[in-house]
């Protein structure tokens, strides 16, 4: 006997949790539309050359590799032995695998950009709902399985993209209820220019990543790290100096023009978050030099949101600029931005918080009772038009009592039931019950529609 189980890091969703995720998706999807993206699907497996070295060392740790076909055959199995002896040591081998799940949804996206080209009307606007994969460790709020929920445009270098992208996170949180979601920015030529200004350009990778992991190690830790990556004493109090630059937007912005004078890198940087802040209102956004985004393809202004103070769970969207990424496919001159949305860490937020509506699971407004084989027939007629009618409706499908019937009604949440007994059908009319008030009454079979759409709305 097999014992029922899933893999860590996975999950089953009842339909009370499906419903709930598709109220977040959907609410966020017509943000997009609305806003002039279309929606673009990709295979849940790429090619492993597409993926590798996309996401520094850290990232391509945590590809899932598929094992290729075959392998058991004897005849191929010094070739799989040779292949697993270079993956113990590090390498990769086509022999063993060649494809693995997708990581996130922005590189596939830069591939069917690059392979679909000639073909696509620039500016280019899509966004992706489909679930990833990270062999990352399993811990609340971080699964080996998850929906990410991208934005992006490709095809122009305007920052008024920058800004269009900022008002789609203000205006899906506030769909959702997440008023006090936070949404911060930097811009990546900043972090260049620190690297510039430590005299350490070719370090920018090792820095960045450090400063990534301020909110798990801590600043000392962060430090520490810096100084083992080769940063000596004065350089390391650079790194100090720039994140411990507080105030309010403004104050920030003009510590880290002095902090960072005469850096081209530095001003071009500044001039694209000042862009930003002069097109958005206040509120909406927060300066945050620490905010690095440990990916390596970014290169202009980076975004992250941040759940609700009162919910200890961290990011909850992000994204940013890259100007460079389908060259990774040799296709140049294709510049990109997009954000992304945590939909699991969103859902567990609004758990929490109580913000998703009541009425999600009734969903199924109406349930016609089986009160026997010639009632059911008609039963089941009255419940095909009123399907027709746009209005949820089942035929429960066993003659069974009707108190059994009425249990599933109540369990399901299903607030009308619909009884056709003997008497009724000699007299071509149903009972109509309303189960939240107790409410019930006798009707016509051809004012049963009528009846319920006046009552569904």
């Amino acid at each position: 006997m097999i014992k029922p189980a899933i893999p860590q890091g996975t999950r089953d969703f009842a339909s009370s949790v499906v419903l709930k995720r598709q109220y977040i998706l959907n609410a966020i999807r017509d943000v997009f539309e609305t806003t002039g993206y279309e929606p673009l699907e990709t295979p849940a497996m790429e090619l492993l050359e597409t993926l590798t070295g996309k996401y520094g060392d850290e990232g391509d740790k945590l590809i899932f590799k598929i094992l290729n076909n075959g392998l058991s055959d004897p005849a191929h199995s010094e070739k799989a032995k040779t292949g697993f002896q270079k993956i113990l040591e590090g390498k990769n081998s086509d022999d063993i695998t060649s494809r693995a799940l997708r990581y996130d949804l922005t590189i596939p996206f830069a591939r069917f950009v690059a392979m679909n080209r000639g073909t696509l009307h620039f500016p280019f606007k899509r966004y992706q709902m489909q679930p990833v994969w990270r062999a990352d460790r399993p811990q609340k709020g971080r699964y080996r399985e998850f929906t990410q929920c991208d934005a992006d445009v490709v095809g122009s270098h305007s920052l008024w993209n920058e800004v269009e992208l900022v008002h789609i996170y203000r205006n899906a949180f506030d769909a959702l209820g997440l008023t006090e979601a936070t949404i911060t920015i930097n811009n990546r030529k900043l972090l260049a220019a620190l690297a510039l200004k430590c005299g350490a350009p070719s370090l920018l990778t090792q820095i960045t990543i450090a400063i990534d992991k301020l909110d798990k190690i801590g600043l000392d830790k962060v430090l520490e790290s810096l100084a083992q990556n080769g940063l000596n004493d004065e350089q390391v109090n650079i790194v100090q100096t720039y994140l411990s630059i507080t105030g309010s937007n403004s104050e920030k912005m003009d510590r880290i023009s002095a902090l960072l004078q005469g850096i081209p890198e530095a001003e071009k940087g500044i001039e694209e978050l000042h862009f930003i802040l002069e097109r958005v209102p206040e509120h909406f956004v927060t300066i945050d030099f620490k905010l690095a985004r440990g990916l390596d393809y970014y290169t202009g202004t980076i975004y992250e949101v941040k759940a609700p103070a009162s919910v200890q769970m961290g990011s909850i969207g992000g994204g940013g600029r890259y100007d460079n990424l389908t060259e990774l496919f040799g296709v140049e001159g294709i510049s990109g931005v997009g954000i992304s949305f945590g939909v699991d860490r969103i859902y567990d937020v609004m758990e929490t918080l109580n913000l998703f509506p009541s009425d999600l699971n009734t969903h199924l407004k109406v349930l016609f009772f089986n009160m026997g084989e010639v009632e059911s027939a008609q039963a089941f007629e009255c419940c095909v038009a009123v399907q027709r009618a746009g209005i949820s409706a089942m035929l429960y499908p066993d003659a069974v009592k009707m108190d059994k019937q009425f249990k599933y009604a109540q369990k399901r949440l299903i607030p009308y039931v619909v009884i056709i007994g003997s008497q009724e059908l000699t007299d071509k009319k149903v009972v109509v019950k309303h189960l939240n008030t107790g409410n019930q009454v006798t009707l016509p079979i051809n004012e049963l529609i009528s009846h319920l759409q006046n009552q569904t709305k």
